[in-house]
């Protein structure tokens, strides 16, 4: 038999705390620092932390008014307004095609916060491919598909992403909102982005984003090319490929919605 024993003190106060904010998210509750600091009893920069944590991992976002809110962790997982799994329907023969036709893994992304989401992936047909199984969360700033999705946006947006540092990354060049900016730009000058050993020892990337009707980034569709064979002579051709890809899948959204 089981007892709880009402009024005992948690064992690790800081994951009760952060608990206790995730409940109250979960219910509907929106909190600025200073709402939870109160709620929790606790300094502002403690509550500040473990509100950052939770978005770290998705479970809470801040929105424009600094303000927190439910994440993307807690909520049916959605890209462009479908359940993922439809999603993954509808991409997957795109992504299977292209991964044909250049020889090299194919994967599609979503961005969370200051990270990137994995949502669907096809290894490349050589025996030499990188994995599609190895990827979960990694830095935007430190992918291609990560920069072709942060190009789209704007200053003040990027701040708003990045309003607690930028997340360690393992060998990303970029290391200040400044150099961030600057490399931004680039990659929106020229429509596409790449990554050189930046997420991944010994993989390089090359990524285009999608845009809805308002030109907000959606999703992106990136190549993971080994470094040993990466040719940037062919870059024209991936990012023409990717291209494609991108719009094949965009008429698949729109010829299947109701």
């Amino acid at each position: 038999m089981f007892f709880v024993v009402a009024n005992s003190t948690p064992p690790i106060e800081s994951l009760h705390r952060g608990l206790v904010l995730l409940k109250e998210l979960r219910d509907g509750r929106v909190l600025g620092v200073k709402e939870a600091a109160e709620l929790l009893g606790v300094a502002p920069s403690t509550a500040h932390r473990l509100l950052a944590a939770l978005c770290f991992d998705g479970f809470a976002m801040q929105d424009r008014d600094r303000q927190y809110r439910l994440g993307p962790e807690m909520r049916p997982e959605q890209v462009r307004g479908r359940d993922v799994g439809e999603f993954r329907t509808l991409v997957h023969p795109v992504i299977d095609r292209l991964s044909q036709a250049v020889g090299e893994t194919v994967h599609v992304w979503v961005r969370q916060g200051p990270l990137l989401r994995w949502v669907d992936g096809v290894a490349g047909p050589t025996p030499s491919h990188v994995a599609t199984d190895r990827w979960d969360r990694v830095p935007a700033y430190a992918s291609a598909a990560g920069k072709a999705l942060l190009s789209e946006l704007n200053g003040k947006q990027l701040e708003e992403v990045f309003a607690d540092g930028l997340p360690p990354a393992r060998s990303s060049r970029i290391t200040s909102m400044q150099s961030l900016k600057r490399h931004l730009h680039a990659v929106r000058t020229r429509g596409y982005a790449l990554s050189i050993e930046e997420s991944a020892q010994g993989v390089d990337g090359v990524a285009v984003c999608s845009k809805d009707a308002l030109g907000r980034p959606i999703f992106a569709i990136s190549l993971a090319i080994p470094s040993s064979r990466f040719d940037r002579s062919k870059v024209a051709d991936y990012v023409e490929a990717l291209r494609y890809a991108v719009e094949q899948t965009e008429e698949a959204l729109g010829t299947s919605a109701s």
